[in-house]
């Protein structure tokens, strides 16, 4: 009798034993009653550095908000028609909310797909817009939301780093000694609205420091890296006595170019071989180069605040609330939100 009282003992022991593991293990594993929202982005291209830190911030958002949301990515590789079929496909693959960062200035070019977005009753926020054109179509489509950037301001940005480095430098950087900036320009793409703010205000910005200028050469290059580098060895060959600076209108574009200087013994170790290359974007690649002193400077897109202003704008338009609900953000023109730009940085060298 003794024996099996033994053996009931250790059985109710043994039991408890595993309830209370069980209960440990629970405690410690959360459980989520709430749903993952699936988000597809279709990004212009992954073919360039501010792009790629975006998708990186989005991914590093999914990971932050455990659980709630779910980003598909799509390389547009710099071809509206790729998107547009991308968007289509999407359409019935149960997506909660698309966000688009489009190619084209044309609304032709667009407006099919975002009107077969609008049909499925489907939110969308238009990321990075292209041309004024696109915003005004937008503005007036229901369940959307428009998150762009003060794209003149940072036209001015530049145009201040460039106006600090002549001030200061200007002795070594004014090779013809006549009291004017001799620049090369290099454009992104034809009737972007960025490429037509950044270099309207940024020699706008110039022209307000009563300094004078000269545009010894404009290379419209779409806003690649590859393309830069070619125009500016080609330019070299001719002008590299004349030229004091370079204005691209992005960081990759920017990079191109000192990838070409370098070829020529420019922006490397030689304090007297430094031609000033000024980007936008604050591409982890252009700081380091900024870091390294090889690039002059660039203006710096607050990608945090226009990461965290997407996700929160998302979720309110997939929940039917107003855009801005729970947030600091403010819009304008209705459904348009504005990020200005965090700062620039510069290195002073030349």
């Amino acid at each position: 009798m003794k024996f099996y009282k033994k053996i009931i003992s250790l059985a109710i022991i043994y039991i408890l034993l595993l309830l209370n593991v069980q209960y440990i293990i629970n405690a410690k594993t959360p459980i989520t009653t709430e749903k993952s929202f699936k988000a597809a982005v279709f990004i212009r291209s992954l073919d360039n550095y501010l792009l790629t830190d975006i998708k990186k911030s989005l991914e590093d958002i999914e990971k932050d908000q455990y659980n709630k949301i779910d980003f598909s990515f799509f390389d547009s590789k710099w071809d509206q028609g790729i998107q547009n079929e991308y968007i289509e496909k999407s359409i019935n693959e149960n997506y909660d909310i698309f966000v688009i960062i489009p190619v084209s200035t044309k609304i032709d070019e667009i407006k099919n797909a975002i009107n077969k977005v609008v049909a499925s009753n489907i939110p969308f926020i238009l990321y990075l817009p292209t041309s004024s054109s696109l915003i005004k179509t937008v503005q007036a489509t229901p369940r959307s939301a428009i998150v762009t950037r003060d794209v003149e301001q940072s036209g001015t940005l530049q145009g201040k780093i460039l106006a600090k480095l002549w001030n200061t430098n200007k002795d070594t950087m004014d090779k013809s000694k006549d009291n004017v900036l001799d620049y090369v320009l290099l454009q992104g793409s034809p009737n972007y609205l960025s490429t037509i703010a950044r270099t309207k205000y940024s020699l706008q910005a110039l022209t307000e420091e009563n300094i004078h200028t000269k545009q010894l050469l404009s290379v419209t290059c779409n806003w690649e890296q590859e393309c830069a580098k070619r125009a500016i060895e080609s330019a070299f060959l001719t002008l590299s006595n004349k030229i004091e600076a370079i204005i691209s209108n992005n960081d990759d574009m920017a990079i191109g170019a000192i990838e070409a200087l370098q070829k020529y013994g420019y922006n490397k170790s030689d304090k007297s071989k430094f031609i000033p290359v000024v980007g936008i974007g604050g591409s982890s690649k252009a700081k380091e180069l900024i870091n390294q002193g090889v690039m002059a400077g660039t203006v710096i897109e607050d990608i945090p605040t226009q990461i965290k202003a997407l996700y929160d704008i998302g979720m309110n338009l997939i929940s039917g609330k107003n855009i801005t609900y729970g947030t600091n953000l403010k819009t304008n023109l209705g459904n348009v939100i504005t990020i200005p730009y965090q700062e620039y940085i510069y290195n002073p060298r030349c």
